[in-house]
């Protein structure tokens, strides 16, 4: 079975790192548990081509993203993201959302994690290898957000009464960000983006990597009047066309 996270070798993981298995190491039962139990790979990775395109996984408690896109280039290839489990090493991740391939929408697959020496190591028809960018395990705005409250035309917060099953979500860890607005029961995929992001003095502030619908934004920052108060994540300014905003995120439990 063929899958984007797999068999598109376009995820640079793959080059210089696949032939190169991690060497096996002998270590107690009791040691092997314990770091079986630690796998969640929680935080930013990412991977590297010599043409200057590059992949990013982001992982949060339940729910990973991935992107490959040329930052040089302005250059959007593709994305997927969906939640997933863990028992001992054994991933299973479900996409709900794939913007190559609509057909794998839905159809789980087990990894067997490793993690060790900044190095993540995604097992499953082939060994795909990615290198830390941060750890998000203590990071406040870390994890998987999506919107319960935006201004209404009077400028009030209103909250968001889901209909249907499109979403948007956004996943952050220590310091970077990825936004998808799919729709899973119809295996839509509408746009994504991503990049870094700083949280400084009151303001949260993106600079934008890659952008599925307008190439022309990558490069550009985007600063926000930012707060985070007993998990609600108040957003505020302007959106990337210019218009206002005044959004309420939350994290997904």
């Amino acid at each position: 079975m063929k899958h984007l996270l797999t068999a598109t070798l376009v995820f640079a993981s793959l080059l210089g790192f696949a032939q190169g298995r991690l060497p096996q190491e002998r270590v107690p039962q009791e040691r092997l548990s314990q770091e079986r139990l630690a796998q969640i790979p929680k935080g930013a990775w990412k991977s590297q081509e010599p043409t200057g395109s590059a992949s990013t996984l982001i992982v949060a408690d339940n729910y990973l993203v991935i992107a490959s896109y040329s930052i040089g280039n302005k250059y959007f290839e593709r994305a997927e993201g969906g939640p997933f489990t863990m028992n001992g090493d054994q991933m299973t991740y479900t996409p709900e959302f794939n913007s190559a391939d609509s057909l794998k929408i839905g159809i789980p697959i087990v990894f067997t994690v490793t993690v060790k020496d900044d190095i993540l190591t995604l097992k499953y028809e082939e060994a795909m290898v990615w290198m830390r960018v941060d750890d998000a395990t203590s990071s406040p705005m870390a994890g998987a957000w999506h919107i319960t409250e935006k201004a209404g035309e009077q400028g009030e917060l209103v909250k968001i009464h889901q209909e249907g099953t499109r979403k948007t979500l956004k996943l952050l860890s220590a310091t970077r960000f990825q936004w998808f607005a799919i729709d899973p029961a119809v295996k839509g995929f509408y746009a994504t983006g991503g990049g870094t992001y700083t949280v400084k003095d009151g303001k949260y502030t993106e600079k934008i990597q890659f952008f599925s619908k307008n190439n022309n934004r990558v490069g550009s920052s985007l600063t926000f009047d930012h707060k985070l108060e007993n998990g609600r994540w108040d957003h505020s300014g302007k959106s990337s066309d210019g218009k206002p905003i005044h959004e309420i995120w939350e994290k997904i439990q």
